[in-house]
């Protein structure tokens, strides 16, 4: 029997890190950084109006405050405008947020702070010097690593990538994953089910889980437990995955395919986990070559859920480039009590309430869907304990953060 550990890093191992592909920005979005990203120039690359107003000396109104002052509009500048504009003493000029700053001045009066003159404007209130002004530089230099390898894109990263000129990244791509429901008796939902028929509940929510750790889901139609259907179900797949998951047709019956087929295709290890729930996983390489990495896992809906949170997630963290693997965790007391299998890990579905100054409580729910949809946490009783008592402290793996 093989240790949840052990196992983990078996999985770990198998997939390794996509290599760096560059992309187009929209392409980017939700990917993890491969390079460090420079400043090609100053940005902004002029002192610009942080408002609309007028453009001038602090000094020529400081006044203001006490009486207004008058000051001539000797001209006008636009967004963009790259006419080269000197400002004479006690004068100003007109300006738009974003237009730069003429040579010689020093702060922007806000247009509402003054009698919006055209020829002579009239401010009503003093101002500081640097008032206003998005000074050059300001958000970076040039030569400035502005985002650091590592980093994960979003809406404000490629908001800096797009202003610092960047038109393509290079980044960790998302790994695509196609997931394989085997079973005779799977249908589809929305579909009839007869009499030992039941719905695909796994293919869809792996597919839902691979989505939420950032990878892009392939779901396939379930497949029966025959072998040669399996067998080229799964090598058609092979060009467009960067990892397929089986779920089902695991078990040691005589119609239980996977191990047949799979282990045919290339080196795969199957190995009891030391687990509840689930029992037989399998992990390896299969294709031409043997390049494709695959997690085989039980048809047992609860331990599928079990198996994307502690082995798939990371595997898939682990492809796309993420530091960061694993789920936070709490330190939770039992409310109730309940029995463990000895020499197997745990993992419990449970609803964590409380606060870090309060302390945390841990209810157990029921190891069904339905218990599952209402957990927020699994918690995790490791294997040298037969049972936890009401008041026990539990360790548990966040899975709503």
């Amino acid at each position: 029997m093989r240790s949840v550990n052990d196992h983990l890093q078996a999985c770990l191992a198998a997939v390794g890190q996509l290599p760096p592909l560059a992309v187009q920005l929209p392409d980017a979005v939700g990917c993890i950084l491969a390079e460090d990203v420079r400043a090609p120039s100053d940005l902004p690359v002029a002192d610009l109006a942080a408002l609309d107003g007028y453009a001038l000396r602090a000094a020529d109104v400081a006044a203001a405050d006490r009486e207004p002052v008058r000051v001539r509009v000797m001209d006008e500048i636009r967004v963009g405008s790259t006419d080269p504009v000197r400002l004479v003493p006690a004068a100003a000029v007109r300006l738009a947020s974003g237009a730069p700053l003429p040579v010689g001045a020093d702060a922007v009066v806000p247009v509402e702070d003054t009698d919006r003159g055209e020829a002579v404007v009239t401010v009503l209130r003093a101002v500081a010097t640097g008032a206003h002004v998005r000074t050059r530089g300001l958000d970076c230099r040039s030569g400035d690593v502005v985002l650091a390898r590592g980093e994960r894109v979003g809406a404000r990263q490629v908001a800096l990538l797009a202003a610092v000129g960047r038109g393509r990244v290079l980044v960790h791509p998302k790994p695509r994953v196609v997931i394989v429901p085997v079973g005779d008796e799977l249908r589809e939902p929305g579909t009839p089910a007869h009499a030992g028929q039941v719905f695909d509940a796994n293919g869809h929510a792996l597919a839902t889980g691979v989505q939420d750790a950032g990878g892009i889901a392939l779901r396939v139609g379930a497949v029966p437990d025959h072998h040669p259907e399996l067998r080229q179900t799964l090598e058609d797949q092979l060009v467009r995955a960067d990892l397929l998951i089986t779920t089902g047709g695991l078990s040691v019956g005589r119609n239980d395919t996977v191990r047949d087929v799979v282990g045919a295709l290339g080196q795969v290890r199957f190995d009891t986990i030391a687990m509840e729930p689930g029992r037989w996983f399998g992990v390896g390489q299969v294709g031409e070559d043997e390049r494709t990495p695959i997690l085989c896992l039980p048809g047992d809906p609860v331990a599928v859920q079990v198996a994307l949170e502690i082995f798939v997630r990371p595997a898939l963290l682990t492809m796309a480039g993420y530091a960061q693997l694993y789920r936070p965790s709490v330190t939770a007391r039992a409310t109730t009590g309940w029995a463990s299998p000895p020499r197997l890990r745990q993992f419990v579905p449970a609803r964590i309430t409380g606060s870090p100054a309060g302390g945390y409580r841990c209810e157990p729910t029921a190891a069904t869907l339905t218990g599952l949809s209402r957990a927020n946490a699994l918690a995790v009783v490791p294997e040298e304990a037969t049972a936890v008592r009401p008041g026990d402290e539990v360790s548990c793996l966040i899975l709503d953060a």
